[in-house]
Formats: C-alpha cells, structure tokens, sequence
C-alpha cells in the first residue's frame, strides 16, 4: 500500500467516513479535524511509517501530510 492510501485510510478510520470521501486536495478542516486531532494522527502515522513527520510543513490537506511523510522517508 502506498503513502497516500495508509494516510487516507488512516484520516477513513479516524473520521468513520469512507476512504472513498477522502482525497489529496482534502482539507483537515473538511474532516472536521481540530490541530490536536492531526497531531494525534501524526504521532500514530510516525510509528506506523517510522519515520519522523515534521507537523510545521503540514500546511492543511491530506496531499501536503502525503508529501512530508514522502520526503521523510528519503
């Protein structure tokens, strides 16, 4: 499973939405996902990527989470 579909079901899961609703462009806020709902979901995407996600460059979308986790793991 690739990046962006783990954090898409990860954020599914979270939200008890269907991955299906969630995309890229998705924003946190769409979601209904407060700063301390996406920290949440930042520390248990860090263990399951293993890797250490800096929470600053997120800037609000599924997309800019997708493409921190991508540059971590480099």
């Amino acid at each position: 499973m690739d990046v962006a579909s783990k954090v898409i079901n990860a954020l599914a899961e979270r939200r008890g939405t269907d991955p299906k609703d969630i995309n890229l462009d998705t924003k946190f806020a769409d979601l209904s996902l407060d700063s301390l709902d996406v920290a949440e979901l930042v520390m248990d995407l860090e263990d399951s990527f293993n890797v250490t996600i800096d929470i600053s460059k997120v800037k609000g979308t599924v997309g800019d989470l997708v493409t921190v986790i991508q540059e971590a793991q480099k």
